[in-house]
């Protein structure tokens, strides 16, 4: 079974258990969806109509702390741990968990570069409350990639946790329009790069159908150029012919040879023969 797939059970039960109950005991069911070692979601069930009821009650301080496991990390609580129920360990797990998504998040966004993020060890471990190397890297193999929130590569040499990808997180108030307004951003500078190529392409057919006419052209002059000379050759071949064949053009050998000899004497003079 698939992340996705187990995380939307996993709703669907808290969810369920959540709109059946009302006021404390209300308390354990959060507990258990934030203490859970395969949900990282909680939209849903702070959507709850019971849970939303919670605000300004006595309880309220657990409603506080669903949206804390929704939207926020492990600094978070510690600023504000003497206003929130105590955490136990599971919990506290899943807010550190919840805390390296939120990282690789906000730097994505801070650099507006797609994966792979770059995370220093030193703000891990600043944000995580880890205090070592190997502490650090266990964790984010462990209790991360392992849990398949996150995948990636240690680097020990650059000191740092190279993200290739990361589960998302529940949005925050407020963050709906801003991501509609980076998919309208987005979805203008499609268009426009859109039509830059639709130029391009009609520059590209327009440059062929030029170029295809210049070879035609060339190709026509060539065929004129071997007709001409074609046609020059067969005048010449029939001058000569005509040169050759004409009476008394040429000497014939017969009546050269009927005509009388002169013989020279060797005196120089010439006689009769």
């Amino acid at each position: 079974m698939d992340i996705e797939q187990r995380q939307a059970e996993l709703i669907d039960h808290f969810v369920n258990q959540a709109s059946a109950l009302k006021g404390s005991a209300l308390a354990s069911v959060i507990v258990e969806a934030t203490s859970h070692p395969s949900l990282f979601a909680f939209s849903e069930i702070l959507a709850a109509p019971s849970v939303a009821e919670l605000e300004g009650t006595e309880n309220s301080t657990y409603l506080d702390m669903l949206r804390l496991f929704a939207h926020g990390t492990w600094s978070d609580y510690k600023s504000n741990a003497g206003h929130l129920p105590q955490l136990v360990s599971d919990q506290v797990l899943k807010l550190k968990q919840l805390t390296v998504l939120t990282l690789a998040e906000t730097n994505k966004i801070l650099i507006a570069k797609p994966f792979p993020q770059v995370l220093p060890y030193d703000q891990l471990m600043q944000e995580l409350d880890v205090i070592n190397v190997r502490e650090l890297e266990d964790f984010l193999i462990n209790e991360c990639m392992y849990a398949g929130i996150v995948r990636g590569k240690l680097d020990q040499l650059r000191r740092c946790f190279e993200v290739q990808f990361a589960a998302g997180r529940d949005l925050r108030p407020g963050q709906l329009g801003s991501m509609i307004q980076t998919l309208s951003n987005w979805l203008g500078t499609s268009d426009n790069l859109l039509l830059s190529i639709q130029e391009k392409i009609k520059w590209a057919d327009t440059m062929n159908e030029l170029d295809k006419k210049h070879q035609k052209d060339v190709e026509d002059k060539v065929e004129e150029v071997k007709k001409s000379l074609s046609q020059k050759g067969d005048v010449d071949f029939r001058g000569h012919e005509e040169i050759y064949s004409e009476p008394g053009g040429v000497m014939d050998f017969e009546e050269d040879r009927s005509r009388p000899k002169r013989v020279i004497s060797a005196l120089g003079k010439m006689r009769p023969p």
